[in-house]
């Protein structure tokens, strides 16, 4: 706004110029008037506001049309914090000769703009862009604004369904809340809180300290809130939270740490049963000398998206990526670049567990006023797509920093302090409109174990995509509990692998195309069979045509999980066997198992097996698995399988 004055000093004085420029007159003021004005000035520049301001008023009592008295009034307003005068001062100047000083309405609209009054604002945009006069800066400057202000005006007529819910009295209190995470399960919500304290002794010296906090749910009621348990919660600085979709890894932001490479770093935390690792700062690789923060992680299991000011970014802050890497070490983080950052700043990055949406804040692109929420999607090639703006009300002139999406994707999780609440920030949830949602998840939520002594396992997932062969998840069971947690984006199909050395493996198929609607939970106890003569494995992603023994492509993932398996007991023989149901002649069958378990076989050989580590039989519908009277039973029967039979 300085800048702005320094113009209006500069051509103040020119303004009959400027009027005979456009044939405009400058109209009489009367001498006592002026004489008021001049005083006024005098004492605004010497910074004495109340002087000004009271000779200013004596001045426009003389003459109400005294356009550089409002003018000069509206300045002392701006510049001693009383915004809505200011704008009632310019606005008085603007009806008397919008003409005089053309520079105000740009002012003026930049003002209204930034306190909600849009369509004044767009007016005001409008009438500076029809001077012909105007430098190049200033068009774009001026042609910047209306486009907000158009905007703004068309998302506040056109609001979109928002329904905030206070989260209530187990989540929320009197101090600053702000929602971090929620589990795919939609079991726990992590949340930071911000309290006041007392240094040690003394009353005197007061400070604030953020620690994280879970509250699990509970027929279908948020429960009462517990520090969460982590060594993660030490003394200092401490924030921006994000749990991995599988429920093993915490990131968060703490600043100022011994350990440190910047103002604030990134640090991760590994859940040990019903504890967490001591945090590890996750190197000069992601974090730089600058300020690193807000993370989240995919749930593809290795790329983490976070917001920063390092070096090379496009504006103040940028939202960059990185990848866990086989080895264990990170990537080099990579710049989202356009059309996700912005010359101005990008924050607060939420990628969805469909690893396909993208929410985040912004202050670069259009929108209500301040940081607005935005999302953006993974299109085919990998590029996003252009952020949209989630409209108002959900975005206001007040700065909108964070949101979180529920797996399914219909709820989303905000902190506001503009509902009044139960303290400061709080917690709110609401039902996120259709456009806006992501592609909805659901989950595998079980145990592995020993099949024969019942031991907790820590066992190996992979997730992937049987259309394209890449793994979308991989994650591990707890090893002391056996517990795991999967996340399954709906609208593909997917092959899971479950294994671990010593075992035969588990494989998993899901059906989540085509006609899918019924978007529920997989909750499913997993026995790992120990390498044993005599046991078997259902290969459940091994695919024919119907009446066909020719291997669909898609068994190919499940093939290269077979001879990865025999690769690594190179002792091993096993038989492959076919089986059907009984729709047709048992020697029809016999036949057709025969060559599908001989297809099988082939492929094994082909891709470097030995054939001494290999027998094949098809067994028609001899050997059910299930029953023959349904369709679903039927399916079971028509099968796959290979069983130890030496070691």
């Amino acid at each position: 706004m300085k800048i702005f004055l320094i113009i209006f000093f500069l051509t103040i004085f020119q303004c009959n110029v400027f009027a005979q420029q456009t044939g405009i007159e400058k109209p009489i003021i009367s001498a006592k008037a002026t004489k008021f004005y001049k005083k006024a000035k005098s004492f605004y520049i010497s910074h004495d506001y109340s002087n000004a301001e009271k000779f200013l008023n004596k001045a426009i009592k003389n003459d109400t049309n005294f356009v550089e008295a409002w003018l000069l009034l509206g300045d002392i307003y701006y510049d001693t914090k009383r915004t809505e005068q200011a704008i009632l001062s310019y606005e008085k100047a603007i009806r008397i000769d919008p003409d005089f000083f053309p520079d105000i309405l740009y002012i003026a609209g930049k003002l209204e703009l930034s306190t909600g009054k849009y369509s004044m604002a767009l007016k005001n945009f409008k009438k500076y862009l029809s001077y012909e006069n105007l430098k190049n800066q200033q068009k774009q400057n001026a042609t910047d604004m209306l486009v907000r202000a158009e905007f703004a005006v068309n998302a506040v007529e056109n609001p979109v369904p928002f329904n905030p819910v206070n989260l209530g009295d187990s989540i929320n209190t009197a101090d600053d809340e702000y929602i971090n995470a929620i589990t795919s399960d939609e079991q726990q919500l992590i949340f930071t809180k911000k309290q006041l304290q007392f240094d040690e002794g003394t009353e005197s010296q007061k400070k604030y300290s953020e620690r994280f906090f879970v509250s699990d749910k509970i027929n279908d009621v948020w429960n009462k809130n517990n520090e969460l348990i982590s060594s993660a919660n030490i003394k200092g600085n401490i924030g921006a939270l994000c749990i991995s979709p599988d429920s093993k890894y915490l990131f968060f932001t703490s600043c100022y740490r011994p350990d440190g490479f910047g103002s604030c770093d990134l640090y991760y935390s590994k859940k040990t049963a019903n504890n967490w690792s001591k945090p590890k700062n996750l190197g000069p690789v992601v974090n730089s000398d600058k300020w690193e923060s807000q993370p989240s992680f995919s749930s593809d299991g290795k790329t983490l998206y976070f917001a920063s000011k390092r070096d090379g970014g496009k504006g103040s802050s940028d939202i960059w990526k990185t990848i866990l890497l086989s080895d264990g070490t990170w990537s080099r983080p990579k710049n989202l670049g356009i059309p996700v950052n912005t010359a101005k700043a990008e924050m607060s990055p939420f990628i969805h567990p469909d690893d396909q949406t993208l929410y985040f804040s912004s202050e670069g692109h259009i929108g209500m006023g301040g940081a607005d929420l935005f999302y953006s999607k993974k299109e085919k090639n990998g590029n996003w797509s252009k952020p949209i703006n989630l409209g108002y009300p959900i975005n206001t002139l007040a700065d909108e920093i964070i949101i979180i999406v529920n797996a399914n994707g219909d709820k989303a999780y905000i902190s506001s302090d503009k509902f009044g609440g139960k303290g400061k920030f709080d917690i709110y949830s609401f039902d996120l409109y259709e456009e806006a949602r992501p592609q909805p998840v659901t989950y595998m939520k079980g145990n592995v174990f020993d099949n024969e002594n019942k031991s907790k396992l820590k066992a190996k997932f992979e997730l992937i995509d049987l259309k394209t062969g890449i793994v979308n998840v991989k994650s591990y069971s707890d090893s002391l509990t056996g517990e795991f947690l999967v996340v399954l984006p709906v609208n593909r199909d997917y092959a899971l692998n479950v294994s671990k050395d010593g075992y035969l493996f588990y494989s998993e198929n899901f059906v989540l195309t085509g006609e899918y609607s019924d978007i529920h939970p997989y909750l499913k106890d997993i026995a790992l069979k120990p390498v044993r003569v005599g046991e078997n494995v259902i290969l459940r992603n091994i695919f024919f045509e119907t009446d066909k023994y020719d291997l669909k492509k898609e068994s190919e993932i499940e093939l290269e999980k077979l001879i990865g398996f025999l690769n690594n007991n190179p002792d091993i023989q096993i038989e492959i066997s076919g089986h059907t149901d009984n729709i047709g002649g048992e020697e029809y069958n016999l036949e057709l198992s025969q060559n599908r378990a001989k297809a099988v076989y082939d492929y094994l050989i082909i891709n470097g097996i030995k054939k001494n580590s290999l027998t094949y039989k098809g067994y028609g519908f001899l050997l059910p698995n299930d029953t023959n009277e349904t369709e679903e039973g039927r399916a079971n029967n028509r099968r796959t399988e290979f069983k130890v039979i030496d070691l």
